[in-house]
């Protein structure tokens, strides 16, 4: 992976390669939905750095509100993959429900079961954002590597 992986993301950078706007993401950081795991905001002015794994929550945040999923409920499902850190997510469905959230993988493991047994009604396979995201990161990368290329 390149430095940015290692050094984080600025807000920017996320939002170029999520597609959320920068008052989303602002949002998103104050109401603790996402918050910057490498160096959070500290008063006025300060940069926030995000992390791969933030960068990933995001681009899933997003995805599930594209599929008309509520915010609240993207909240649910966000605690759900925290809850089940180290989990494949490109081999990984997340089963959003009435009653709770599942993180379902290829090799029929569940996260989470839904408690009630209530009808599905959105499922967002989570292998297209996973891949999705390491296109933007790879296409990212190497524009930066021009650009700095070009400044030499």
């Amino acid at each position: 992976m390149t430095d940015s992986a290692i050094l984080g993301f600025s807000g920017p950078t996320v939002c170029r390669l999520t597609g959320v706007t920068y008052r989303q993401l602002d949002y998103w950081a104050r109401t603790e939905l996402v918050t910057p795991s490498i160096t959070p905001a500290q008063g006025s002015g300060s940069k926030r750095q995000y992390s791969y794994e933030d960068v990933l929550e995001v681009k899933v945040i997003k995805s599930l509100l594209n599929a008309g999923v509520a915010l609240n409920r993207a909240r649910q499902a966000v605690a759900c993959l925290r809850q089940s850190l180290g989990a494949d997510l490109a081999s990984s469905s997340l089963v959003l429900s009435e009653n709770g959230s599942v993180l379902a993988h290829d090799d029929g493991d569940l996260v989470d079961l839904l408690r009630g047994g209530q009808g599905v009604f959105n499922i967002v396979p989570l292998a297209g954002v996973v891949a999705e995201l390491t296109t933007i990161l790879r296409q990212h990368a190497a524009s930066t590597s021009e650009r700095e290329t070009l400044t030499a």
